[in-house]
């Protein structure tokens, strides 16, 4: 009977440590996501799953995961950073004056049959301020005709950043780094 109850301390002790080990690193570390929607076409697809992780700052071009002004999560891509000035100009990125390729978007433009696949736009005429506020970033969906992003609800304070992506877990077929 002692042995019984022995062994049964010990499982409950091992369930109630790998239950705290699991809390610690969903909510500290690294947490599921779901893509919901198209804005993040082609490079991600809609129901792709992809592991965040909650350590780090974002740096440009990475992939984010952040709290959106609607209550919901969005996930885009970091453009801009505290400091820059944005602009586009004929389809190509300027950051700070410096025109920028975004390789992840060579197949969407070679698909266009008419008009540019992003609007030309600077950072004034968008938040009315000359470059990307302290604390905050600038984020674009590569799916650019059709994401509502910075563009749309303004830059995005980095407390508000749940993480950065780049792991998509979910259909195997998809499965691996994005860039």
């Amino acid at each position: 009977m002692e042995k019984e109850k022995s062994e049964w301390r010990e499982w409950t002790k091992a369930l109630g440590i790998a239950l705290i080990l699991v809390i610690v690193i969903r909510y500290f570390l690294f947490a599921p996501i779901v893509v919901d929607g198209l804005s993040m076409t082609p490079t991600l697809h809609n129901g792709d799953r992809m592991i965040v992780s909650k350590f780090g700052t974002p740096d440009r071009f990475d992939i984010v995961v952040f709290h959106a002004p609607e209550r919901k999560d969005y996930i885009k891509r970091v453009i801009g950073l505290p400091g820059d000035k944005i602009e586009y100009k004929d389809d190509t990125l300027y950051i700070n004056g410096k025109a920028y390729e975004e390789p992840y978007l060579k197949d969407s433009k070679a698909a266009l049959q008419e008009g540019l696949l992003t609007d030309d736009f600077t950072l004034d005429e968008i938040i009315d301020q000359e470059t990307v506020p302290d604390g905050e970033i600038f984020v674009m969906g590569d799916n650019r005709r059709y994401s509502k992003d910075s563009r749309h609800i303004g830059t995005v304070p980095l407390e508000e950043v749940v993480g950065i992506t780049s792991v998509v877990v979910w259909p195997i077929k998809d499965m691996g780094m994005v860039k």
